[in-house]
């Protein structure tokens, strides 16, 4: 009998701060079965219902072979498509065939694609200080690491009315005022737009000033400027030669970086909240970014991210794929995959792995002087030990961060 899909499972889990979505499709073939990363870690409920009510009905005696006419089968099933529940239920399933694709052909996902390109992935990773002397000290400790591209945020204190310090942590500037907001503003995660630009500027003429030209450096605007803002912003950061500015404008007012383009040389990426080719498409071929930000299971996983590559390297554009973390260790290796096997390849996002996420996967990537290196395993490489998984569950808080509020206290893009 031809070998077929018997069946499809999910793992829901919780090493650290992020709930990760985990899919299993095992085949007829005892032995053989294949893993993919579906992690929309503030959704994650709806996507594991997803993969079992219709995802798993749908393809069952199927062949794991027909990766693209299983794709386009899970795409168009429920008519309505795009967005991220569905695409991320597809790229569990997507880049878990690619898995077993390469187990059975004996090799690593990135010789499917072509082969090598390059040995390993350059990465930059996050640092954050309440200060530009702090920041400065947390981007020459990564310095003395190896890394050499570093995204930097100033974190700020939480505003008075915050009842979560997470959005300050994570260093998207500006958090906290220093004008009041309204008398019974409602809490949330504040920023001050005005006080954002003023200060990131400070801490960048500071950064360039003590670390001179040999770090390259990144920083993410998160959408929550207004546009004419994010334009000025741009233009007066050109002085400290940014490897790029990153979602300057959310995918509500794409059309603004025609204008951004023409008035400023800051490089720009964007991309971690597209969910449709629609978003992507003019910017790239339009050349009005210079990075390519996609989250490959957002999009619906590794098959449509290798056609995006393929595009980007046709007009010029670099690929920065998401790598924070809500992005499993699996997606982190789909992506990691495209990343040695592709021309268009700019940079990757890298956190280090925890303690708990090394106890459930084996086979992690290794980063050594500032490279992330894939392992030479057949398929993704990635194995999970699902009695580790367990011992993290998944929940379902409300989440926080993004309840992003203005200096008068009304909801913002977060």
């Amino acid at each position: 009998p031809m070998l077929h899909i018997e069946s499809i499972q999910v793992v829901a889990t919780r090493p650290t701060t992020e709930n990760l979505v985990l899919v299993k499709v095992q085949t007829s073939e005892p032995g053989l079965y294949g893993w993919g990363c579906a992690t929309f870690t503030q959704r994650y409920k709806a996507v594991v219902e997803t993969v079992t009510s219709y995802l798993e009905p749908l393809l069952v005696g199927r062949d794991p072979a027909r990766i693209g006419e299983l794709w386009r089968l899970m795409h168009t099933n429920g008519y309505w498509r795009n967005g991220p529940v569905l695409n991320n239920a597809i790229s569990g399933v997507d880049q878990a065939l690619w898995d077993i694709k390469g187990k059975q052909a004996g090799m690593p996902v990135y010789d499917l694609l072509g082969g090598k390109v390059r040995e390993a992935a350059t990465i930059y990773q996050h640092a954050a200080g309440r200060d530009a002397e702090e920041l400065c000290d947390r981007v020459q400790s990564l310095m003395e690491q190896g890394v050499r591209h570093v995204r930097v945020q100033l974190s700020g204190d939480p505003h008075p009315t915050a009842d979560t310090p997470i959005a300050a942590s994570a260093g998207y500037g500006g958090v906290g005022s220093s004008v009041p907001p309204p008398d019974g503003a409602m809490p949330g995660a504040y920023f001050d737009s005005t006080d954002y630009r003023r200060s990131t500027l400070d801490a960048m003429a500071r950064l360039r000033q003590t670390l001179g030209d040999e770090v390259e450096l990144l920083h993410d605007v998160h959408s929550r400027l207004s546009p004419t803002d994010a334009v000025d912003f741009a233009r007066r950061l050109e002085p400290f030669r940014l490897f790029y500015l990153e979602d300057a404008f959310p995918p509500e007012h794409l059309d603004w970086y025609e204008r951004m383009r023409a008035v400023t040389a800051t490089p720009q990426a964007v991309g971690e909240l597209f969910v449709h080719p629609a978003e992507w498409v003019p910017l790239v071929v339009n050349r009005r970014i210079d990075f390519l930000r996609l989250h490959l299971s957002a999009i619906g996983g590794l098959t449509p991210a290798w056609r995006a590559a393929q595009v980007c390297e046709t007009h010029g554009v670099r690929t920065a794929w998401h790598g924070p973390r809500d992005v499993s260790p699996i997606g982190h290796a789909a992506q990691l995959h495209i990343d040695v096997a592709s021309h268009a390849f700019g940079i990757q996002e890298f956190l280090s792995f925890s303690q708990p996420e090394m106890e459930i996967f084996d086979g992690l990537p290794e980063l050594r002087e500032g490279y992330l290196y894939p392992n030479d395993r057949p398929g993704l490489g990635i194995e999970v030990d699902e009695a580790a998984a367990a011992r993290y569950p998944a929940r379902a808080d409300v989440v926080e961060w993004t309840q992003s509020r203005n200096r008068d206290g009304s909801l913002s893009y977060p």
